[in-house]
């Protein structure tokens, strides 16, 4: 067989169990599918989340998808799998459906689990949004300092085009205080991290930010 290899063991299990006599291949074999499933759940909810940034029309598919990946990693134990998709349901909440209350505690435990982990990646993204939430709370200096703390970690993984985005979130907020000549370095450094990783896509946004700011 071709493919994933957790579908390939599942099929040398059933195997197994069917002319091995094997009582107990089956419940290996259960766990791979599951954490396949898992990983394709989150897959699609993300690949619907990017078709909704493109077409701001929500697919009924994306939290069924998210809310799934998260059913199967925590029946696991897989505690990556866990924060991963805890903060796309978070961000689902809080970007589609601009539900920050619903948001906020499932992106807080998405960080809290992944800096257990070390999966800094998603720490990332996590207190992005966070900060996000802290900023439409009102909270200016506590979501300044967590969008700084994303800009930092991925500075140190070498993710350019999300530091890009960093940046740039950092610039719109520097110009929303007067900083005008923090933002334009800001802006100035999103755009080089964006050109130097090929990201298209931030460098519109940021082109489009350079207009109003």
């Amino acid at each position: 067989m071709n493919g994933d290899e957790r579908l390939t063991r599942a099929h040398d299990l059933y195997e197994s169990a069917v002319f091995g006599g094997d009582t107990t291949a089956t419940e290996a074999a259960h766990r791979d599918l599951d954490s396949l499933e898992a990983d394709l759940a989150l897959a699609r909810g993300r690949l619907l989340h990017a078709d909704f940034l493109h077409r701001r029309e929500e697919d009924p598919g994306e939290l069924p998808a998210f809310e799934r990946a998260l059913e199967l990693y925590t029946r696991l134990g897989d505690a990556p799998g866990q924060s991963r998709a805890l903060f796309w349901l978070g961000c689902y909440h809080q970007v589609v459906r601009d539900d920050a209350g619903t948001a906020r505690p499932l992106l807080q435990r998405s960080y809290d689990l992944a800096q257990q982990d070390g999966d800094r990646l998603t720490m990332s993204y996590a207190i992005r949004h966070l900060g996000f939430a802290d900023l439409e709370a009102g909270d200016r200096a506590g979501g300044r300092e967590k969008l700084e703390e994303s800009a930092r970690i991925r500075h140190e993984l070498d993710f350019l085009p999300g530091l890009a985005a960093a940046q740039l979130a950092l610039a719109q907020l520097a110009y929303e205080e007067d900083r005008d000549e923090e933002a334009a370095a800001l802006l100035a450094q999103a755009r080089e991290a964006a050109a130097r990783s090929r990201a298209h896509g931030v460098l519109a946004w940021i082109d489009a930010a350079r207009v109003r700011i």
